[in-house]
């Protein structure tokens, strides 16, 4: 049984061998991960540790300065930098779609900046909070990890001119929150929404541009007011261009939801987007289509289904179609011409190596979509992620 206590004796006492008297920087973004990192290693070396909260252009609305104050105030006391990278990582991923080639992007930037204030500071280390779930993903290929370089054979001390140190890289998510309430950090911290080192950047799926990351930002705002109540373990939004594609699969699965469904008078209505998103088959990494659901009944409006057929839904579509790596299903009924649709996201997990879709209301559903629609002309619908983790990632990149 992980005994949170022993854990932080333990890695104080291994984090004082390893930096000794050498000052060190910590890259800190706020979240649970790096905000136990810092409280463990602010408890290790005192004031050698220097806080770094990079604001990438990423975050939620407001976020980066609630960080900020969160960390530098009671009981924190953080040592705390803020630099602004905004435009350095809008830049760094301008007009890049496919998925891998933005998080590298966004790694390199990351690490390059990191670099500079390590330089500046004469710091030799950098402590982060990286854990157990990012090493494997990465190492398997699933998807690039932002803050895993040694283990895909990356020397930072070579490349950026630190030596890397990592107290969390043995636990899963579940156990860094053991520890963090054991450290005595607030349930704010402790208990804090998931947020992935990307940020908004991986939820705005394909290129990004600065509307389309206006829209996802507010309707990120709207979907986390609406489902806070339901407390899931992971819940956000993700912005997709509607650009279609021809799927040859359409009429397949149209039967087999017909079947499922055992109505008469609906009207089902399957499409893909040329866009695609990170999935899972057979333990790799699948970089696969989007595959959009509507079934529609009186007054042409979208039909409620319980989660029992949605289940059976993607159960479907994933047995068709060994290249689908989402299905979503509609849940506006307004039709109108958008350059995007919007897909809310919301699991149960433990160690978020494996999830399940969290059962949402059909009232609240659709109260949040139409909510999402009212935030911007150009969203033309909104749409319920039905893919547990696997076949699909959490994240959409």
């Amino acid at each position: 049984m992980f005994d949170p206590k022993a854990f932080i004796n333990d890695k104080i006492i291994e984090i004082k061998n390893i930096l000794k008297n050498n000052k060190a920087i910590i890259a800190c973004s706020g979240g649970v991960d790096s905000t136990t990192c810092a409280v463990l290693t602010h408890q290790a070396i005192g004031d050698n540790i220097i806080c770094v909260f990079i604001d990438t252009n990423f975050m939620r609305s407001g976020e980066p300065k609630k960080v900020y104050t969160r960390l530098t105030n009671p009981p924190f006391n953080l040592p705390v930098k803020m630099v602004k990278g905004q435009k350095k990582f809008m830049n760094a991923l301008k007009g890049l779609e496919d998925a891998e080639e933005k998080r590298k992007a966004f790694r390199d930037t990351f690490y390059s900046i990191l670099a500079r204030v390590a330089k500046r500071e004469h710091c030799s280390f950098l402590v982060q909070g990286t854990i157990l779930p990012d090493v494997l993903e990465t190492v398997k290929g699933i998807k690039t990890q932002h803050n895993v370089l040694e283990q895909i054979k990356i020397r930072p001390r070579e490349v950026y001119g630190f030596q890397i140190v990592e107290p969390l890289v043995e636990l899963y998510k579940y156990q860094v929150r053991e520890v963090a309430r054991k450290l005595g950090i607030p349930s704010e911290s402790s208990e804090r929404q998931p947020f992935p080192g990307p940020g908004l950047s991986v939820r705005v799926v394909g290129e990004i541009t600065p509307k389309k990351l206006a829209a996802e930002k507010r309707a990120t705002r709207i979907v986390e007011r609406k489902l806070k109540v339901l407390d899931p373990k992971q819940y956000f939004t993700a912005i997709i261009d509607y650009k279609k594609e021809n799927y040859s699969k359409t009429e397949r699965v149209k039967k087999n939801i017909k079947n499922l469904l055992k109505k008469r008078n609906v009207s089902i209505i399957v499409e893909t987007l040329k866009t695609k998103a990170t999935g899972i088959r057979g333990g790799a990494r699948l970089y696969g289509r989007v595959v959009l659901i509507e079934v529609r009944g009186k007054n042409y409006q979208c039909v409620k289904l319980s989660s029992e057929i949605f289940d059976s839904i993607q159960k479907s579509v994933m047995s068709l179609d060994d290249k689908a790596s989402r299905v979503l299903y509609r849940v506006t009924d307004q039709n109108r011409i958008g350059k995007w649709v919007v897909a809310i996201r919301s699991v149960e997990t433990l160690d978020f190596v494996t999830a399940s879709i969290t059962e949402i209301p059909w009232r609240i559903l659709r109260d949040t979509g139409k909510l999402i629609l009212s935030s911007n002309r150009e969203i033309s619908a909104v749409y319920y992620d039905l893919t547990p983790k696997p076949p699909s990632s959490i994240e959409f990149e």
